[in-house]
């Protein structure tokens, strides 16, 4: 069983509710906006409440050393900014790591491609850049540009790492978070847990479905590959690798999807099927996407840690890490307990 505590995910609205103000109010604090005036007082109990909340940080972040990039800007380089909320939260997480001193955040989308990346990465030390932060969409192992193997100020990748391990890098602990969720259909009594995996390639899927046979192996539960189909991340594969799972003769009395889109498929099978969540299956997510809140009834999910990395690589650059052998750094993902879950029904396998 694993031990990690299990926490509701602060909001900008919650920050809204402990300071006192409208949710617009605390957008504009956050993001410093200085052509609107908020009183001394006012912003001052904003950031307050947000620090005291852990709000986009994943609880407390230590702060010492940032005071040395006062006054200063950080590039961050990523291949894809629009496709996926994750580009936007790790941002989001480096700013709120720096809001407080003084450290402008550039940033530049450069699709992946080699000559984008030489040239961001030029015009961003023209700007005066005083650290990289290097970021993949997809979690994988990246073979970096000589423009940026010998960068003349400090380099850390977020959500990616390379084979010899010479710059600080975080990642997402997707394994330990495939076994949280598939630990969590256990101890509620569901011994035919079937998943719904990603694609096979990308190591998220690979450590996600490691994660799955772990808690099924720690629960005494014999794995079945007739339980395991693979999607392709899209609520259409959700939807279709459902029907797969309910036309079995024994079919699952819980699901795990290894993300919120597939999850909204599995739920719409269910649905056709005539069976009810979480009564007749129980269904748990991935990624906490917005849509996750808007399923009936609300998904359980895992949070990707985002923020909290965005945050770690801007602490890591304020510690002027100078290359050499570093072990990659892996952040726990969150469970989210919503109404998707619940025990398995007697009678049921």
């Amino acid at each position: 069983m694993d031990g990690r505590k299990v926490r509701k995910r602060v909001t900008m609205m919650d920050v809204a509710k402990a300071a006192g103000c409208s949710q617009a109010t605390v957008s504009v604090v956050l993001n410093n906006v200085t052509d609107i005036k908020i009183s001394h007082e006012l912003r001052a109990r904003v950031l307050e409440a947000a620090r005291s909340l852990g709000y986009g940080l994943g609880g407390p972040v230590r702060r010492a050393g940032l005071e040395d990039l006062r006054g200063s800007c950080i590039g961050f380089v990523v291949d894809q900014l629009a496709t996926t909320p994750e580009a936007v939260n790790a941002i989001e997480g480096a700013r709120h790591a720096s809001w407080e001193n003084d450290v402008t955040i550039l940033v530049a989308q450069t699709q992946g491609r080699a000559e984008h990346e030489r040239r961001a990465v030029a015009r961003l030390l023209q700007a005066g850049a005083q650290g990289i932060v290097y970021m993949s969409i997809f979690t994988r192992r990246v073979s970096l540009d000589p423009a940026l193997a010998d960068l003349p100020v400090p380099l850390v990748l977020l959500n990616c790492y390379t084979s010899d391990n010479r710059f600080p890098s975080v990642v997402p602990d997707e394994r330990t978070g495939g076994r949280m969720a598939t630990a969590l259909l256990a101890r509620k009594g569901h011994t035919r847990i079937g998943t719904v995996v990603g694609e096979s390639f990308m190591e998220a899927a690979q450590d996600r479905l490691a994660g799955y046979r772990e808690a099924l192996a720690e629960a005494g539960i014999a794995y079945d590959d007739r339980l395991v189909v693979e999607g392709n991340w899209t609520p259409t594969s959700g939807f279709e690798a459902t029907q797969r799972l309910l036309s079995l003769a024994a079919p699952p009395t819980a699901i795990f999807c290894q993300n919120d889109k597939m999850a909204m498929g599995c739920f719409n099978a269910i649905a056709e099927a005539g069976l009810g969540i979480p009564g007749d299956i129980s269904v748990v997510g991935y990624d906490d996407d917005e849509l996750a809140r808007h399923l009936r009834p609300q998904l359980t999910t895992l949070e990707l840690p985002h923020r909290p990395m965005g945050a770690w690589a801007i602490e890591q650059l304020a510690k002027r890490p100078a290359p050499g052998s570093h072990r990659v750094h892996r952040v726990g993902c969150t469970l989210i307990e919503r109404a998707s879950v619940g025990r398995r029904s007697r009678g049921r396998p």
